[in-house]
């Protein structure tokens, strides 16, 4: 109970706010010179400049250091005005301010607490040069029925240099400009309602004061709240439909000229005052003098008090009446600014005024009326004080005034006097914090006489004086006027003190009594934990000492914490001592603290506690009733009764009790009712499960001996009217509490009977002790599986709960649910622990039907007449609804059990991706009937993508099922023994997953499970790009379904979700740089490596294919019919991935073509490097313009003749692609390395056959195939590679001009033979051939050959084949007989 800060909010990012007020403080910006790169050489640039830069070190670092508290204290530099409310921060500097507004948001403790967000930043300066002087964030209150007294909104009201003083909603929208004085604002406060405390009090007006360097002008506060209420609307109308509006109501205001002053820095308006007989002649006497004529009824005076200069605090009084209100140049503002400033933030959207208007409206300022003169009448002159704010009191009776000595000085408002002085303050900021007292809290007992006659009087109100001093980063609280310090606190030496020191704007005596707003009177601001603080203050601590029995209480309070942090040497004095102590306590809400502290120790033994509670409710109870307080005495005896609960349940845990009766599997099967065979299926599905389940995560050992600490335990239990409950706890605590209560009996260790009988009698409820039995079963499911004979303790616990009276309702019948045992299903349903859910599940099933068939016994046999009493229990379990839901709970938790299995099976996989590491979710029936009729397939799927399995296994998984003899066989063989070592590595993976298969028909149907793995795999994928193979293996899952609905479907959404964007990004990108992009670009526009991209084209590739594929085979089969199983109708959740590949529309198949054609043209350039190709400039505008549309629209694509020079762009291109790809297939062979353009390695497009790739590509590109064939054969002869050449020589069409082709590429080999190699044979050979022929070979170029090593036999036999080509008519056949002469007389090597 002593005086606290409190940090009630947070600020969402401040850092923003202040680099968007203090360009200069951004982390990023540079703050000096730009540090040297460590690893740049020293060059000539750097010689001869070290003592410059060591001259400007210091310089630079006292730059630093500047920059660096800058960033610390920056927000003293700003105008900071908060809500009364809270609702509304503004932090204002020069011309730009940004309004922050709170909101709840979810820690990382999981606790909601407020966070200040920015909700608005801008400029809010019009004029040039101005800046923002003073602000206030003032809530205007609700006009409406349903919330008289809220706050409705908030107004800005900003100051500026410039003399305007402006109005602005929560969203920056203007909505009034003044100009009241041609000159700065220095200060703006407001004053609102509250209601007179006495009736002697004055009613004061709401006003809102603005303080220029030489005047005062004060606003009528009913007259602006109208006018601001109407400009808002008006700005809303305005928005809405641009429609004239008409002009608010004018200001009330009032504006007096301060004299006989030097200078004025801040000012408080005090109010009207009216002065008692007494002081009206006194000041009649010094004004008027000896004969001064004093009137009958004193005058009401408007008190208004300065700081500054000469005099140091100036007192102003203004006679009410003397002056009207100045309206004339308010109603000039309103008229003018209603169409320029006002809807300025509308111009957007109003049209009736030009711009050149508009600036010459605004140019021209409104007249500003002459102020009445005031005089001084009298201050506190001190010529070397100069003062620098004032704070006035919310009872307007003090008023604190800081000046540039540091001191803070006390005024009594009323005399005009300085009433007490506080030294050492410099830059003081101060507050005040007006506590009202608690009647509930006076102590009853107490028989001194309050200051109103009685001991419930009115409340009493003291004021608390706030000071910070920033320097030495201190808060301080004083009890006023002369009272000591009351809490000091170490806030930091960067904060800002806020005092608002208003309420809300527009109430009165009837509406501020209907609602009271949470405020916060005082709050601290602190930048560097971004975090916002408020003072508590208890009423007591304005109370002294030797009248206080709060006081006295507080002391023995602080005694007693002492106490209890000391270890006790001998227990019996300590609690002799705690007793003494905690009875000399007054007040009930201190004693009541008091015992809470004791029974929170974990120092004292239990006796000790319970003694001393035990003392307290005696002594409560020893006293007259009406001096009793009622929640002390409620407490005490809830407290009592936990205790001794507490003591019955530890006393039946520590009892030996052990039953020694034989429990084996038959007396399990009768105790859950089953058969043997349905109990050794049980026990087989919880094996597989424990032994999958242990292997698949470390489990940290429970707490099995069910001990529970008594602070725990009172700490989650309450007593409300007589019923024991469970507070609000964690579900760690929650199973504490149940292992408290049941584990003992759970393990046969403790009675049963009396532990059910000891919880019953406490007042718990059955559902509640059902609740924290199910938490201790489920949370502890290793301890029970492993001991079976836990299942008999819970069948007779669960038995003994349900006898209890209230837990089934007499009134039950068969054809409604009982909510009993909807609870326990619910909490079975919910669980993630599937084996300790399934047997309770079958207890539960048991002990339902024992209930149920007890209950039909008791009933008349009226219902069915001649009926014998065993027919009428089969009957009843027949048709019993609650029996149904258990059979159909069972069935489900046997899916659950069987899948969890399943996917906590297989080993951890060596070399798996960090996304394939991360441990697959826990399963529940709940999380499975949420996921909807795909949930099943999708956590197979995501337990395949761990392991990685391929299609193959899971075929093999399901041909034992489903086997169809007209499948065809390719590839079956490899897979089968793909599979067999993938089941050797993997244990029984594949059992599980045959079982699985045979438990779910449906739902992992194969196509099914292909669909969900295609799916997981490219998610998988798109989270980590680099990972082609994630890519690769979806597109194997795609090809893998059977069905070409699913499959269409499926490619169609993976293309649209995953791929089109990338396709697109890489087309534009290979186009805009004409060959294959380095990396840095890679990863820039389209997100994967150079290295991913490859393969990724290549699989785009594939995946486009097979939906034509899909495409065409879905008009040859129909759709799939997706069921589910009978006990999975229920789920209701996403729709399913096949489900939603069946809704999609079929695709436009050329435009899918078209599209294959890119990707084709695209994973070549990748694959293969190949330069100067723009992918998209092979296509005319109408390719272009189709590429990336959606596949299912019709779109205008190239047809017709095409343009010759794109086809021969293109021919270039096929042609390019031939030769790289004969060159990869042969440069390994002939270089015994790879070559420098071709990574060998890159999957998947190295297994693609490139050569018939570009035949069948010529073919859409509209290029011939003859001359890509021709092409193909003359680079495979020029590559060595005859064998080969000879087999695509047959498909070429054009014989002739093949011939021509190979003839030359024959000469070539020959001129190689013959003069490269400069042998004598060679020579006399060349000697004799004819001149014609000579001539001819030696033109040929034998570089132009990729492999001219050739042995000449070889060469000789494709020389006869040109000549069986050739025609005899050609021009060129006996050049080639000549040739072929001069072929065989070429001597050949010996082999």
């Amino acid at each position: 109970m002593a005086c606290s800060i409190v940090q009630f909010c947070h600020f969402q990012d401040l850092q923003a706010a202040r680099d968007f007020l203090f360009p200069q403080l951004r982390e990023d910006a540079p703050s000096g010179a730009a540090p040297r790169d460590p690893g740049k050489s020293a060059g000539w640039e750097d010689d001869g400049w070290g003592a410059w830069e060591e001259a400007e070190l210091p310089e630079l670092e006292e730059e630093g250091s500047t920059c660096k508290t800058q960033k610390t204290s920056w927000l003293q530099d700003c105008v900071l005005s908060l809500s009364p409310n809270s609702d509304l921060m503004v932090i204002a500097r020069e011309q730009k301010a940004v309004f922050l507004v709170p909101k709840w948001k979810q820690s990382h403790k999981g606790k909601e607490e407020m966070h200040f967000a920015v909700a608005w930043s801008g400029t809010l300066s019009v004029e040039e040069g101005e800046s923002v002087t003073s602000a206030l964030c003032i809530p205007l209150a609700s006009q409406k029925r349903s919330s008289t007294g809220r706050p409705d909104w908030t107004c800005i009201v900003v100051g500026f240099t410039s003399g305007y003083v402006r109005f602005y909603t929560e969203s920056g929208v203007l909505l009034l400009a003044q100009l009241l004085n041609e000159d700065t604002v220095l200060q703006l406060k407001c004053r609102t309602y509250e209601i007179p405390r006495h009736p002697g009090v004055t009613e004061q007006n709401e006003e809102l004061s603005i303080l220029y360097p030489a005047a005062i002008v004060t606003i009528d506060g009913f007259s602006l709240f109208q006018s601001l209420r109407a400009c808002r609307n008006q700005v809303a109308k305005a928005a809405a439909s641009g429609s004239e509006s008409i002009q608010p109501p004018p200001l009330a205001y009032k504006k007096w000229g301060l004299q006989d002053i030097d200078s004025i820095v801040d000012h408080a308006s005090i109010g009207i005052m009216t002065l008692c007989p007494f002081d009206q002649m006194k000041t009649a006497s010094n004004i008027g003098g000896f004969n001064a004529a004093i009137k009958h009824s004193p005058p009401a005076m408007s008190q208004y008090i300065t700081v500054g200069a000469n005099p140091f605090t100036g007192f102003f009084y203004a006679l009410e009446g003397s002056t009207q209100p100045l309206l004339s140049h308010v109603a000039l503002a309103v008229a003018s600014k209603l169409t320029s400033a006002l809807f300025s933030a509308a111009s957007g959207w109003l049209g009736w005024k030009s711009k050149h208007e508009e600036e010459a409206v605004q140019k021209q300022k409104p007249k500003v009326e002459p102020a009445t003169p005031l005089a001084v009448r009298f201050g506190l002159p001190d010529s070397r004080r100069h003062g620098e704010s004032i704070c006035l009191s919310p009872c307007n009776t003090l008023a604190a005034v800081t000046d540039d000595f540091g001191r803070v000085i006390l005024l009594d408002v009323a005399r005009g006097i300085a009433v007490r002085m506080w030294k050492g303050y410099r830059d003081a900021q101060v507050g005040w914090v007006q506590i009202v007292e608690d009647l509930q809290e006076r102590a009853p007992e107490t028989a001194d006489p309050t200051p109103f006659g009685s001991s419930q009087g009115p409340s009493r109100v003291a004021q608390f004086l706030v000071i910070y001093a920033p320097r030495r980063g201190i808060l301080e609280v004083w009890s006023t006027q002369q009272g000591p310090r009351v809490g000091a606190f170490n806030v930091g030496k960067h904060c800002r003190l806020l005092y608002p020191g208003y309420k809300i704007m527009g109430l009165n005596n009837i509406t501020s009594q209907s609602w009271q707003p949470q405020t916060y009177q005082i709050c601290l601001v602190d930048p560097v934990s971004g975090s916002v603080k408020t003072v508590n203050i208890p009423f007591h601590l304005a109370l002294s000492d030797k009248k206080s029995e709060r006081a006295k209480d507080m002391h023995l309070v602080k005694k007693l914490a002492a106490l209890l942090r000391v270890r006790p040497p001998a227990l019996d004095s300590i609690e002799a001592e705690i007793k003494e102590l905690i009875l000399d306590i007054k007040y009930p809400a201190t004693k009541a603290q008091a015992l809470d502290s004791i029974l929170a120790s974990e120092r004292l033994p239990f006796s000790c506690l319970r003694n001393v509670t035990q003392t307290v409710t005696d002594a409560l109870k020893s006293q007259e009733l009406e001096s009793v307080d009622e929640g002390l005495l409620r407490l005490c005896t809830s407290k009592l009764k936990l205790l001794h609960l507490y003591e019955s349940v530890s006393q039946l845990n520590s009892c030996d009790f052990h039953t020694d009766t034989p429990f084996s599997d038959r007396d399990l099967a009768v105790l859950l009712r089953l058969d043997e065979k349905e109990l050794l299926k049980l026990q087989a599905l919880l094996e597989k499960y424990q032994r999958e389940n242990s292997r698949a995560a470390v489990r940290f050992s429970d707490d099995s001996d069910g001990a529970l600490p008594v602070k725990t335990f009172l700490e989650s239990l309450e007593y409300e009217k007589d019923v024991l409950s469970v507070k609000k706890i964690s579900e760690k605590e929650y199973v504490a509490l149940g292992s408290f209560f049941f584990w003992k009996c759970l393990h046969g260790e403790s009675s049963t009977e009396d532990m059910c009988r000891a919880l019953e009698a406490a007042g718990l409820s059955p559902q509640l002790l059902l609740s924290l039995l199910l938490s201790v079963w489920l949370s502890r499911e290793k301890a029970v599986l492993e001991k079976l004979r836990s299942v008999c303790c819970l069948h007779t616990m669960l038995s003994l709960l349900s006898r209890m009276k209230v837990a089934i309702d007499e009134t039950w019948d068969s054809q409604s649910v009982s909510p009993w045992w909807q609870q326990m299903r619910l909490a079975c349903i919910q669980s993630e622990n599937s084996g300790a859910a399934l047997l309770a599940a079958h207890v539960g099933h048991s002990v339902a039907m024992q209930v149920s068939n007890h209950m039909t016994e008791k009933k008349p046999l009226q219902m069915v007449a001649g009926a014998d009493a065993e027919a009428l229990t089969d009957s009843w379990e027949a048709l019993s609804l609650d029996t149904e839901h258990w059979r159909l709970l069972l069935r489900q938790l046997e899916d659950c059990l069987l899948l969890q299995s399943l996917l906590h099976s297989g080993p951890p996989r060596p070399r798996a991706s960090t996304l394939q590491a991360e441990p697959l979710p826990q399963l529940s029936v709940k999380k499975l009937l949420e996921a909807g009729k795909g949930g099943i397939a999708d956590s197979v799927a995501k337990w395949v993508f761990k392991q990685d399995l391929s299609p193959a296994v899971l075929k093999l998984a399901h041909q034992d099922r489903d086997e169809n003899p007209d499948e065809p066989k390719e590839g079956v063989h490899g897979a089968v023994l793909h599979t067999a070592e993938a089941e050797a590595d993997l244990g029984a993976i594949a059992d599980l997953l045959r079982l699985a298969c045979e438990q779910f028909p449906c739902s992992l149907e194969l196509d099914v499970l292909h669909a969900h793995c295609c799916w997981e795999y490219v998610v998988q994928w798109n989270k980590d790009p680099e990972e082609a193979r994630f890519f690769a293996r979806s597109v194997e899952h795609l090809k893998h379904i059977a069905n070409a609905h699913v499959q269409h479907g499926i490619a169609l959404m993976l293309w649209n979700t995953f791929l089109v964007k990338r396709v697109s990004a890489a087309a534009y990108l290979m186009d805009k740089v004409g060959k294959s992009p380095k990396d840095r670009l890679c990863r820039r526009d389209v997100g994967m490596s150079d290295t991913a991209m490859t393969p990724f084209l290549g699989c785009c590739f594939d995946l486009l294919q097979t939906l034509m594929e899909a495409d065409v085979g879905r008009d040859e089969m129909p759709a799939p019919v997706l069921d589910t199983e009978d006990a999975w109708l229920a789920a209701e959740g996403p729709t399913s991935i096949v489900e939603l590949a069946l809704e999609q529309r079929p695709v436009h198949y050329p435009l899918v073509q078209h599209h294959s054609v890119l990707c084709a043209v695209l994973a070549a350039v990748a694959r293969f490097a190949l330069k100067a190709v723009k992918p998209l400039a092979l296509f005319d505008s109408k390719g272009k313009n189709a590429f990336f549309k959606d596949l299912t629209t019709i779109q205008l694509l190239p047809s017709g003749e095409m343009d010759p020079n794109l086809i021969s762009l293109r021919q270039q291109f096929l042609l390019k692609l031939v030769s790289a790809a004969v060159q990869a297939q042969h440069s390994v062979r002939q270089n015994g390395a790879p070559s420098g353009q071709v990574e060998v390695g890159t999957a998947p497009s190295q297994d693609q056959d490139w050569p018939a790739l570009a035949m069948d590509l010529a073919q859409h590109l509209q290029v011939s195939e003859d001359v890509v064939r021709r092409h193909y054969v003359g680079e495979l002869y020029s590559h060595g590679a005859d064998h080969l050449g000879e087999e695509a020589t047959l498909q070429v069409h054009d014989q002739e001009v093949l011939a021509s082709q190979l003839l030359v590429l024959s000469g070539q080999r020959l001129a190689h033979a013959l003069l490269h190699t400069q042998s004598r044979e060679g020579m006399e050979l060349l000697a004799r051939l004819p001149p014609t022929l000579c001539t001819w070979l030696k033109a040929m170029s034998p570089l132009d050959l990729q492999n001219p090593d050739v042995p000449i036999a070889t060469t000789a036999r494709l020389v006869h084949r040109v000549v069986e080509l050739l025609p005899e008519k050609h021009g060129q056949y006996s050049l080639a007989l000549h040739l072929l002469e001069a072929v065989d007389a070429v001597p050949r090597a010996p082999s």
